[in-house]
């Protein structure tokens, strides 16, 4: 689904990426891992072209979009989720919702209920302001508006950050749920462990801004937590 090949970036004359590498399967969750300041939100900005690349490739379903616009690359499928949310505190919830409409896949003009269905909350305060919903509801309403653009990849920046214990069980759930029911693929990035294998199947590393470790979830053993991801 997503191919990331001898990825290499910069800030400046500094090298921040080297050489990444990442794989992500079709209809299913991989977790990018690692300590803070390893490059995992910079490799979710290149992606999603937000910043440039030195050299190599990203190939999304086939397709090289390594020179693809941002908003080129959403209306392929890639559906993104930043870090701290970033919604629109003085627009209302369905205002947020509806500013992703006509720039997905399928370039609907209405709400799909399938946001509705999966955050009944949303639906009780659509004419509430963003900002003032609690962090659980903003990221609820984050993840609704980036599912408004019909992705087929779904990426996710630390989306249990700061979040209630109940509603972090909801995100997993959720996240489950688009994967197997709804075949979308997800690319989250994630540092509470318990989370990470709840909803993952594989995972990669990053240290120092290169990917040093990945497999299948279950073989994320104590040797490589202690490695790489304990501080």
């Amino acid at each position: 689904m997503l191919q990331i090949k001898e990825l290499n970036q910069y800030y400046g004359e500094s090298h921040t990426l080297w050489d990444i590498e990442l794989f992500v399967p079709k209809g299913k969750c991989t977790c990018l891992m690692g300590r803070n300041g390893v490059g995992k939100t910079t490799l979710l900005d290149v992606i999603m072209g937000l910043l440039p690349l030195q050299s190599g490739q990203i190939i999304l379903d086939g397709t090289e979009i390594t020179k693809f616009a941002a908003e080129k690359r959403a209306g392929l499928g890639v559906g993104y989720v930043p870090q701290g949310r970033q919604i629109f505190p003085l627009l209302t919830v369905q205002e947020n919702l509806e500013i992703g409409l006509g720039n997905g896949r399928s370039k609907i003009k209405t709400i799909p209920d399938l946001v509705f269905s999966l955050f009944p909350v949303l639906k009780e305060m659509k004419n509430r302001r963003g900002g003032d919903l609690s962090g659980g509801q903003q990221q609820q309403l984050a993840i609704g508006r980036a599912l408004v653009l019909d992705p087929s990849l779904l990426i996710l920046d630390e989306p249990t950050e700061g979040i209630q214990p109940n509603i972090v069980h909801e995100i997993g759930d959720i996240v489950n749920t688009l994967k197997s029911e709804l075949g979308i693929t997800v690319l989250l990035v994630e540092q509470k462990l318990p989370f990470a294998r709840a909803v993952a199947d594989g995972f990669t590393i990053l240290d120092r801004g290169r990917s040093v470790a990945a497999g299948d979830m279950d073989t994320l053993d104590e040797k490589l937590i202690r490695k790489y991801l304990t501080v």
